[in-house]
């Protein structure tokens, strides 16, 4: 495994205490930068902060991720905990569950697009301005295949990440001058946790789309998460990567 380098960086995963997010965080460590871990499942988040520590600096803040207030004190905690915020990961999301879009409660409908793209909208306002003044920055969105596909039965998911998509573009064009570089990536399915909330027939489906016949590996999605919030990337912005065995076509 090749060393990106992250050495001094100041890296704020959310949703970092498990899935996708949580191997981020440990290539990030092993890549030489501290982490500060947002999610809003405070016993989980002290777990996996606890098992990460032994690769370097890493702080923990329970955050609700749709509560303005909440992400304003979380990116001033972190940036007394680490002395700055070099790298924002928006990682944090839910599937909502799957139905159609009109057997789909509005309350559930609305839940999804807060938590994957208000909170995503929320942490970058709250962070852009902080490394404004830094002079440097690097945001990666997680999107999704579905964000530019739509899958059936996941209306609300695949709204909020194409919206998501809206968002990196839009914000990635705004800070096009400013050494502040802003992408998405976008995953077909990796086998983590969000599983649980899926029925079997649309995992099913999902994997039937994915011409690898596979799901995706949390530390796969790492790679190329890590190398979008390095230096080395250098002149991408507003821009989308894939991450889904071949599944998309554009």
């Amino acid at each position: 495994m090749n060393r990106i380098d992250l050495e001094g960086r100041a890296v704020v995963i959310t949703g970092g205490a498990r899935g996708i997010g949580y191997a981020v965080a440990q290539r990030a460590l092993q890549s030489g930068a501290s982490v500060a871990l947002w999610d809003v499942d405070g016993e989980r988040l002290a777990h996996s902060q606890r098992e990460l520590a032994a690769l370097g600096k890493v702080s923990a803040v329970m955050v609700e991720l749709t509560d303005e207030a909440a992400v304003a004190k979380a990116t001033a905690q972190t940036v007394a905990d680490h002395g700055s915020i070099d790298v924002l990961i928006n990682c944090a999301g839910i599937t909502g569950g799957n139905g159609t879009t009109w057997e789909l409660a509005p309350d559930v409908w609305r839940r999804v697009i807060d938590v994957n793209l208000i909170g995503p909208y929320l942490t970058c306002r709250a962070i852009v301005p902080q490394m404004l003044k830094q002079g440097y920055g690097r945001i990666v969105n997680i999107a999704s295949v579905a964000g530019k596909e739509g899958n059936p039965n996941a209306s609300h998911y695949s709204a909020s990440k194409a919206g998501l998509i809206g968002l990196t573009k839009s914000l990635g064009k705004e800070l096009a001058t400013k050494n502040i570089l802003v992408n998405a990536v976008t995953p077909a399915a990796a086998k983590t946790e969000i599983f649980d909330s899926m029925s079997q027939q649309h995992i099913d489906y999902m994997l039937s789309k994915i011409p690898m016949n596979r799901f995706l590996l949390p530390e796969e999605a790492a790679s190329l998460i890590l190398w979008l919030s390095s230096e080395d990337c250098a002149f991408s912005t507003g821009s989308v990567f894939d991450l889904s065995g071949g599944r998309a076509t554009y």
